[in-house]
């Protein structure tokens, strides 16, 4: 995996022939520095293309850390990748002015279904772009139930949702 990405993403802590262990930390703070894409939106848009969002900032705030479990296909693996080099892409048109380093299929994700029926659709990509980035089949097409969320936010201020234990007690009589 870090082979296929080092020539968009630079890799941080390999050994003296390149090579890393069973993890990789990709150093995303050029990019932020170059087009204003965050680490963050990087790992909001890999929803999009149906991927849990890799390790964000640990050890090293600005990186992601990808680690594959053992059980991943080859063709899975590959699937990351091919998203991870498509989302370069994306911010290849960020950096060009392509797309508004405010409005893109970058910091706009993830979208939901929602966001894509909307009428006032707005955002100069498509939707498309957004719903099936590089064309993906939309047959088994994961949906995220939110757009973005502000993490830092929902660390510090939980809200539980449950229904009080008076309520589950009498929901079972």
């Amino acid at each position: 995996m870090a082979a296929r990405l080092k020539a968009h993403y630079p890799v941080l802590y390999t050994g003296s022939k390149g090579r890393v262990a069973h993890e990789c930390i990709i150093d995303i703070r050029g990019i932020q520095d170059r087009s204003g894409i965050s680490n963050e939106d990087i790992a909001k848009r890999l929803i999009d293309f149906g991927f849990h969002a890799p390790t964000m900032s640990f050890p090293v705030a600005g990186t992601l850390m990808i680690e594959p479990t053992e059980s991943e296909s080859i063709a899975e693996i590959d699937r990351f990748c091919d998203a991870m080099l498509a989302i370069a892409g994306e911010i290849e048109q960020v950096e060009k002015g392509v797309w508004p380093a405010d409005d893109n299929p970058l910091v706009n994700a993830p979208h939901t279904a929602a966001d894509l029926m909307r009428d006032d659709w707005t955002h100069p990509y498509s939707r498309e772009q957004a719903a099936s980035p590089e064309g993906d089949s939309q047959a088994n097409k994961y949906w995220p139930p939110v757009s973005r969320v502000d993490n830092a936010f929902g660390d510090r201020n939980l809200i539980c949702s449950c229904p009080s234990i008076d309520e589950w007690e009498a929901a079972a009589e």
